[in-house]
């Protein structure tokens, strides 16, 4: 097939075997299952409540039980042929005869549903309806235990609510009386929580009338049965959280700020996000219900670390691990380090390395081998209190502790001795803070914060009306009547050229003229069935349009396309699996699929921290902890371009709110920047390398991240090596040319030739600066085939 041909002609030919196609393929469901069922948490289990003995009669409570939420809604939102319900997955397991289900309930919450649905109710935003005493009774005296389902839905471009009683971080008062009526009713209950992010556990973690929790996340396409493996037994609970589960919403470090202004927000918990919080701040430890990396299992492991010691420069540390119960199962062990206080101040406790093991039998043991970089254990000194703008790893003791969540460890004998300070990594100061003041200290104090004035280009073009561009679509390039239409002619240099080694690329770019460049550098029309254009399309020097599409949970396509693509777990849930090696399948047989319907790029992995429970868009990002979002971004980095497609790793930096997402200042200091909000996209850049990096609507520290040459061409390029391309969030209220001389090299969904020969005119840009840019998307456009 003649390169690029899927991008220049869409033929849509299947890629499976013998003939068949891949997407929405039964193997491709079966893994989307299976990596449902591994990253599910089981939160309590008291009196053996679970697994299910076989032949229970359950009755089902709550429309969650069929008003399934299989992932976050806006980009995250997949086309699929179904999606099961946990209704549906348990009856499923009454055909196997692992249990029974009182169907009388089932047909009422689905007939209840569906009336909601009618009235253009969206699934997961559907209200509690009251439980008809009849079916309540008939329920009470046929069934052995209740299982009560609660789910949550949240998408782009909004954020949820936190008000008690108001039903979205909390229940709903039409929950609470539903609660209520079933615990009162039965002696066995089960709640089952299908959920994009964190949520209120106050109501179940201490009450003895609920004995069992799952945490079924947002599971996909098969979330339901793959919850009732779970509560059946078929499959056992490996999942670990990757977020703090608080006792409100309130204790939160993050939430007396998140709503004071629309127009900015202030980071000033500083590195103490999460556990780092939680585990260092006087009094917030008794503020955790479920502590990050806490998570059940129907069996018993010990963890038994047998060595531990430094090679050149690494913290290497074995660790047996043994099945010591009845079931087969697998155990993630998690390694953390406390550096000493110093002068820069630092968490108690620090997550450096983790390990899941295979499928352990009753008896068998695994040793797993955790490796840790000494230079990680090094802080970010941005006030200079010993060395400024470097990583410094201060003098004095580092130990370590060893076990499956960060309340539940052993201390190593080992320990780390540094005999003085030592300067790991000196850089120069960036992204500084331009209005944030204070930032908290490990104490519980706060300190004062040095304001600095940016130095950053301002826009010296008179400002676009920025109202009347939001979803402009880019031009469709089009032939004049009578002119001829070829592909290239034949003296002119090609990007096939370029790719067989026949010419370079800046000998193709010298032939364009100032508006063909300018033209390369925002988006293009789409083409088949994708509905998020496309890079490239010059056809008289043989560049092809190379389509892009949404994620992360799957390929997303448009329902009018008639294309049913695969629906995986939402990223929260994929990072609950500790599994690098599983969300790497799942980012392969994703791509399979991108590259399937002719689409080059896919718009995933997103990588934001999880900052506060409320972003609207936290069940597309991985954890609180950044270790865990780099390690898992780049499995699905490395998974997606496996296929040779594109990931678009997204979104660089600090999109942790919605609300106002185009205009919102992000104002963190440079260390917590550092630390935490940009070391997940270092992991993952240095690890993966990704073809495509996209920028985040929101400014930070008063300038859009699109146009920050700081960030992009100091930090991601210059600092961590970056190789490929950045395009901007979709229609961003950036000025284009400033991106462009920023490093920005696309602007998505359509770019804007003219400002950019307006700013050229006028001496704003240079040529040399845009075919910077135009290079780069040539150069991402070569590694595709």
């Amino acid at each position: 097939m003649k390169r690029w041909a899927r991008a220049l002609y869409q033929p849509c030919l299947p890629l499976g075997r013998n003939g068949q196609r891949v997407t929405g393929c039964e193997e491709h469901i079966d893994l989307s299952r299976r990596a449902a069922a591994e990253g599910m948490v089981l939160l309590k289990n008291e009196r053996g409540i679970l697994p299910l003995e076989r032949g229970t009669r359950l009755a089902l409570f709550g429309k969650g039980c069929v008003d399934y939420v299989k992932g976050g809604g806006g980009s995250g939102d997949v086309t699929t042929a179904y999606v099961r319900s946990l209704q549906d997955g348990l009856e499923m397991k009454e055909k196997e005869g692992k249990v029974q289900v009182f169907a009388p309930l089932g047909e009422f919450y689905r007939e209840n549903v569906k009336n909601q649905y009618d009235r253009c109710v969206l699934p997961g935003m559907t209200a509690e309806p009251e439980i008809p005493g009849e079916l309540l009774e008939k329920a009470r005296a046929w069934a052995d235990a209740a299982v009560i389902s609660i789910c949550r839905f949240s998408g782009e471009g909004w954020d949820r609510k936190g008000v008690l009683g108001d039903g979205d971080f909390y229940l709903t008062k039409e929950e609470q009386k539903m609660v209520e009526t079933v615990t009162a009713s039965f002696d066995k209950v089960v709640v089952v929580l299908n959920v994009g992010g964190m949520v209120d556990t106050s109501w179940f973690c201490s009450s003895e009338e609920i004995p069992g929790v799952l945490l079924a996340w947002q599971g996909g396409m098969e979330g339901g049965l793959a919850a009732a493996d779970l509560l059946c037994g078929d499959e056992n609970p490996s999942g670990k959280l990757t977020d703090t589960f608080a006792r409100t919403f309130d204790d939160y470090p993050s939430s007396a700020g998140f709503n004071e202004s629309e127009e900015y927000v202030d980071y000033t918990e500083d590195i103490y996000v999460g556990y780092r919080y939680f585990e260092t701040i006087p009094d917030a430890a008794g503020k955790v219900n479920y502590p990050f990396g806490f998570g059940l299992s129907y069996t018993e492991f010990e963890i038994e670390p047998i060595r531990a010691g430094e090679v050149s420069g690494i913290i290497r540390v074995d660790v047996r691990v043994t099945n010591m119960g009845n079931r087969a199962g697998k155990e993630v062990v998690q390694l953390y380090y406390r550096a000493p206080q110093g002068l820069l101040g630092k968490p108690l406790e620090v997550l450096g390395a983790f390990g899941k093991t295979d499928l352990l039998a009753a008896g068998q043991s695994q040793v797993l081998r955790l490796e840790l970089p000494i230079a990680d254990m090094a802080s970010y000194d941005d006030l200079g209190k010993i060395q400024a703008s470097a990583y410094v790893l201060e003098a004095g003791t580092y130990s370590f502790r060893v076990g499956n969540s960060v309340r539940n460890t052993v201390k190593l004998d080992y320990e780390y001795r540094a005999e003085e300070n030592a300067v790991i990594e000196q850089l120069t100061g960036k992204c500084a803070p331009t209005a944030l003041r204070t930032r908290l200290l490990a104490d519980g104090t706060y300190e004062e914060l040095t304001q600095y004035e940016n130095g950053y280009e301002k826009n010296q073009l008179v400002p676009q009306d920025i109202e009347t561009l939001e979803g402009v679509e880019p031009d469709v390039q089009g032939i004049a009547f009578g002119e001829k239409k070829e592909w290239a002619d034949a003296d002119r240099i090609t990007l096939e050229d370029a790719a067989e080694g026949k010419a370079g690329l800046d000998q193709l770019l010298a032939q364009l003229s100032d508006r063909e460049v300018a033209g390369l550098l925002g988006g293009q029309a789409n083409a088949g069935v994708a509905n998020t254009f496309g890079m490239g399309n010059l056809p008289a020097f043989g560049i092809p349009n190379i389509m892009t599409a949404d994620g992360p949970a799957g390929l997303r396509i448009r329902e009018e396309c008639g294309v049913y693509t695969t629906a995986w777990p939402c990223a929260t849930l994929l990072a609950c699996t500790w599994n690098p090696g599983l969300v790497f399948e799942v980012g392969a047989a994703g791509a399979a699929e991108v590259k399937e319907n002719n689409i080059g790029i896919w718009l995933t992995p997103a990588m934001n921290i999880h900052r506060s429970p409320l972003c609207g868009r936290n069940f597309e990002y991985y954890s609180e902890d950044p270790l865990v979002s780099g390690r898992m971004g780049a499995a699905m980095i490395r998974g997606i371009q496996s296929q040779h497609v594109g990931a678009s790793m997204k979104h660089f930096c600090c999109n942790n709110k919605e609300t106002n997402r185009k205009d919102s200042d992000s104002r963190v200091s440079e260390r917590a920047l550092r630390e935490i909000y940009l070391k997940g996209f270092e992991i993952a850049v240095k690890e993966a390398q990704p073809w495509t990096v996209m920028t985040s609507y929101n400014l930070m520290n008063g300038y859009p991240t699109s146009c920050n040459p700081e960030l992009l061409q100091g930090i991601l390029r210059d600092e961590w090596g970056f190789e490929g391309m950045v395009t901007t969030d979709w229609w961003n209220h950036a000025e284009h040319y400033l991106e462009v001389k920023a490093g920005g090299d696309i602007k998505m969904g359509c770019g804007y030739p003219d400002r950019i020969m307006e700013a050229k005119e006028k001496g704003l840009v240079s040529r040399e600066e845009m075919e910077r840019c135009a290079k780069r998307i040539l150069q991402m456009i070569l590694k595709l085939d």
